[in-house]
């Protein structure tokens, strides 16, 4: 290994070790945010209502195909959410026999309560300028942006080893 692919291999690791502290920092404040809406709120029942509140009324197979998840999780996470008081689901307008889920409007202002700040520090983030910001935000995009199959292997892509 050429010192400047050693370099670079320390520079992927010093950036995937810092991904991981902030997706561990990330996942605490997110589950501290779906405890402030209800105790009983799992984090992935605060996704579904972000979800809701970004989307709107979603099908439960929309919802799934979004979250990436079974729709037999949807239909348990629904329920309880519904329980809680927190989404209603009701009959598609267009199509008697789909059902919509939708937030609550008690759901709909604590979702947009604990939307700000909830994954960061906003103390760190205040401390940067717009720029900079902005900045953050296009590596982020960078970093979550898929690969498509032709891209892997053609030259200068990330998977091509050149």
């Amino acid at each position: 290994m050429t010192p400047q692919q050693a370099a670079h291999a320390e520079a992927v690791h010093e950036v995937e070790e810092n991904l991981r502290l902030l997706t561990e920092i990330v996942r605490a404040s997110m589950r501290d945010a779906a405890k402030r809406i209800d105790p009983a709120l799992s984090l992935f029942g605060l996704k579904m209502l972000q979800l809701l509140k970004r989307e709107g009324p979603l099908h439960s197979g929309a919802a799934a195909e979004l979250l990436m998840v079974d729709k037999s999780v949807i239909s348990r996470q629904s329920r309880q959410l519904e329980e809680l008081g927190l989404i209603e689901v009701q009959p598609d307008p267009n199509d008697g026999r789909a059902r919509l889920l939708l937030l609550t409007p008690v759901a709909d202002a604590q979702v947009a309560a604990v939307r700000t700040g909830i994954m960061l520090d906003p103390d760190v983030l205040d401390s940067w300028s717009a720029d900079e910001l902005h900045q953050f935000a296009e590596y982020l995009s960078r970093l979550g942006r898929r690969r498509s199959p032709d891209a892997a292997g053609a030259p200068g892509s990330p998977g091509s080893g050149g």
